[in-house]
């Protein structure tokens, strides 16, 4: 695994670090591999609950490194595509600590984690249309979703930086932080993540991910796995818990 892409434990969390902060962390076909290999091993660890996104130094990402990005040949078969759906695979849930700028990938790969936590001074963009190119990562459907169709029009089209501000009116992001805060406050989200009953947590983000379908049919599908977890070692876990705390 290239030294570009760090993977670090802290206990049940992985932390996957962007590691190339002289070029503010801009991702080479290499370092997409990497960050693939890792989410992918951290999913078939038993002893990973979470995974964090993180960047070393002043910056989460600043997107492609534009250099080795142009001697691609096939979008579809790349490193980039085989990371994009590592990531929007993810059954276990993943929290993004972002600083600096966060431009192109690095703005949407935030959109396929769960939570995220912002410094205030991060710096967001989707650049595509300005280079000729067209969204990706699923952009084009997660981002209309999240902030309505003329603010995704608006931060798409447009492709112009926006501040960490708006990033969280549009629910891009979770909470503000101050700089340098912005990691210990992912960790406490991540810490509390995995505390949680791991296999409601799973089942919890899976139906936050399912396609829209009649509320009548989603009643039906939360049913079914409600029925399941009464069944669920974790429930009698968690209940005698309960009961332990209120003695």
């Amino acid at each position: 695994m290239t030294n570009l892409i760090l993977v670090e434990r802290d206990g049940p969390i992985q932390i996957v670090r962007i590691n190339r902060p002289e070029k503010k962390n801009a991702l080479t076909l290499a370092m997409y591999s990497a960050m693939a290999d890792a989410l992918v091993a951290g999913e078939a660890d038993d002893g990973v609950a979470v995974h964090l996104l993180a960047g070393a130094g002043g910056d989460f990402s600043a997107g492609n490194d534009l250099n080795d990005f142009l001697t691609l040949t096939s979008l579809v078969d790349s490193p980039i595509a085989r990371f994009l759906l590592a990531l929007a695979g993810l059954a276990k849930p993943a929290v993004a600590a972002v600083k600096g700028a966060a431009v192109g990938i690095g703005s949407t790969m935030i959109l396929h984690c769960d939570l995220a936590v912002a410094a205030v001074n991060s710096r967001f963009q989707f650049p595509f249309v300005n280079l000729g190119l067209v969204p990706e990562a699923a952009s084009s459907q997660l981002l209309p979703g999240l902030a309505g169709h003329r603010r995704a029009a608006e931060l798409l089209m447009l492709g112009e930086p926006f501040t960490a501000e708006k990033a969280e009116a549009i629910g891009l992001v979770n909470i503000l932080v101050p700089p340098g805060e912005e990691e210990a406050v992912a960790l406490d989200y991540a810490r509390r993540l995995a505390a949680r009953p791991r296999q409601a947590l799973r089942q919890t983000k899976a139906l936050l991910k399912r396609e829209p379908e009649p509320v009548v049919e989603r009643i039906k599908v939360e049913a079914r796995l409600f029925e399941e977890a009464l069944r669920s070692p974790e429930l009698k876990q968690a209940v005698a818990a309960f009961y332990e705390r209120k003695k």
